[in-house]
């Protein structure tokens, strides 16, 4: 059975459903309890192997390929993060993430009625104006990536500053970078303490914590990470920057998942999750979207608790549904972004 696209696509559009059923609350600030911390355990060999086997566990083809596509779309970050970054590309990417799909695309789909666009654009602090004004009317809100993105190495103050301005210019959504320090020395406390800062600057809008988990070494430094920030008030966790040589994998999405629905059980609230860096496929697309169906359900199939931090695939995305429609492979010039 295809997946039922709805058009509510910003903000939180209902309660999700807990795996037993119980309706969850929005995430929120609770004190940090480090039993929770301390007893977190990853049998890493375990998930290398359900990761291994979770692409070939399920299959979708034709039409339920393509409502599957489609929910991609809604659920993606359209995103860029460039030293090269202008105005103009900024205005260029924000026209696509109104109209994600080519015309002859949405008309030979049927889906004139959804008005189908990206869940957010995503971009550096200082065009965070320039997106704001292209984006008026259609809904789609602005993140902003802050706090020192990417390494989060600047002092905490200035972090704070950053997230404070970007709000100020407009920004409806902060995706903000931990320490990774602190997981590496067990500084649980400290890693709470700045996540928590975070969010209150961000005050009632969301907030995604990037654990860089490229870079923290292993499963269970991932797993306690996604813990603390979880506890700290992060409205989603978010895997990567974009920026580390390994960014979103299968085994570390499997882990932080598995934590947000660990997490849901024991405090009734709700987080979302985003992998993002080296997504670049439909293929992949599929994979994800089969994770969170599987391990948490449909109500983590909304853009509120779900999202793809990615560019590059909206293009791959087109071309496969080009296919659906014609059987042919359009080039892939034909499908720019910005």
């Amino acid at each position: 059975m295809a997946l039922e696209l709805s058009t509510s696509a910003h903000g939180i559009p209902s309660i999700p459903v807990a795996l037993d059923g119980r309706a969850l609350e929005p995430s929120r600030r609770i004190p940090l309890n480090m039993d929770w911390v301390e007893e977190v355990r990853v049998n890493t060999s375990a998930v290398e192997r359900r990761a291994a086997t979770h692409c070939a566990r399920r299959t979708v083809k034709k039409e339920t390929q393509a409502a599957w596509l489609l929910r991609a779309i809604a659920c993606m970050d359209l995103t860029t993060l460039s030293g090269d970054d202008s105005p103009e590309r900024v205005r260029r990417l924000c026209a696509k993430a109104r109209n994600p799909l080519q015309r002859h695309l949405v008309e030979g789909l049927g889906i004139q009625e959804l008005n189908l666009t990206v869940a957010a654009v995503c971009v550096y602090h200082a065009y965070v104006e320039t997106a704001v004004k292209a984006l008026e009317g259609s809904g789609i809100p602005v993140a902003a990536v802050s706090a020192g993105f990417p390494a989060g190495l600047s002092p905490l103050a200035e972090r704070v500053d950053e997230i404070r301005r970007s709000v100020e210019a407009g920004a409806a959504e902060i995706d903000i970078v931990i320490t990774r320090a602190h997981v590496f020395r067990g500084e649980w406390q400290a890693l709470y303490d700045e996540i928590a800062a975070f969010k209150e600057t961000c005050g009632p809008i969301h907030m995604k914590a990037i654990l860089g988990t490229g870079d923290l070494m292993t499963l269970r430094n991932v797993a306690r990470a996604s813990w603390v920030a979880m506890m700290a008030g992060a409205d989603f966790i978010k895997t990567s920057t974009g920026k580390e040589a390994v960014n979103a994998t299968l085994p570390v999405s499997l882990t932080m998942v598995r934590a947000i629905r660990e997490y849901a059980k024991r405090t009734g609230m709700a987080v979302g999750f985003k992998p993002a860096g080296g997504i670049r496929t439909a293929r992949q697309s599929l994979d994800w979207i089969a994770l969170m169906k599987d391990e948490l359900g449909r109500s983590w199939l909304e853009p509120s608790l779900f999202r793809f931090g990615a560019s590059g695939m909206l293009g791959d995305i087109e071309r496969q549904l080009e296919h659906h429609l014609t059987g042919r492979y359009s080039a892939t010039y034909r499908h720019p972004i910005a």
